[in-house]
């Protein structure tokens, strides 16, 4: 395994100022190196995949995150090749999506909407009810948006609820403490029941210490 992380980090190194500078490539290149990227990492591990984070300021350090698409049993293999990693200036490299640290904006409902193809959606606006939890298992969860009807029958709209889960949580917390997401249309009259989802991982740490204390 030694081999290929060397394998992943020798090309990624002779790379890299281009992967950089993705966004100013033609469309052309931009899907050389992407495909290259996915090829050199899927090479390492199948299953993976990566993000690239460009920095707003141009002297900021460009992100690459590894990512296990919430697969517990792949984890190990994500942190290997984050502990493996070159040190660089200009790049900064993170195993698996981290949780959001400030949540500030989404609790005043100023949060940037999530744009993903054609569905438009805030985390501010969308909130959940768990509907079982037994002090052991992972919780499941019904997540209500308000324009569910409209966009129920697109298949990208799980993929997006998944990413904005991911954002809050953390792709560890996620794998660890969900287990069913399904969707549903925000009630017309107000429900006291229903949590906002950036209220998520308060109620997740509430709940594994209660989990905690009974043991």
């Amino acid at each position: 395994m030694k081999n290929k992380t060397t394998h992943f980090w020798t090309w990624f190194l002779k790379h890299k100022n281009k992967l950089k500078n993705l966004m100013s490539l033609n469309h052309k290149e931009q899907k050389h190196y992407m495909f290259w990227l996915n090829w050199h990492l899927q090479f390492y591990f199948p299953g993976l995949e990566y993000i690239i984070v460009f920095p707003k300021v141009k002297k900021k350090k460009t992100q690459l995150i590894i990512s296990a698409k919430g697969k517990q049993e792949l984890f190990n293999m994500v942190i290997e090749l984050e502990k493996t990693a070159p040190r660089l200036w200009d790049w900064k490299f993170t195993a698996l999506v981290q949780p959001r640290q400030d949540i500030d904006d989404i609790e005043a409902g100023i949060d940037e909407p999530y744009i993903f193809n054609d569905i438009t959606l805030k985390t501010s606006e969308l909130k959940f009810i768990p509907f079982e939890y037994d002090g052991e298992k992972k919780i499941d969860m019904i997540v209500y948006l308000k324009n569910f009807t409209i966009y129920s029958h697109n298949k990208n709209l799980p993929v997006l609820i998944n990413i904005m889960l991911q954002d809050l949580l953390g792709e560890k917390s996620m794998a660890e403490n969900i287990s069913f997401v399904q969707l549903a249309q925000m009630p017309e009259q107000e429900n006291d029941e229903l949590i906002y989802l950036y209220d998520l991982q308060l109620y997740l740490d509430d709940i594994n210490k209660q989990s905690t204390n009974q043991q």
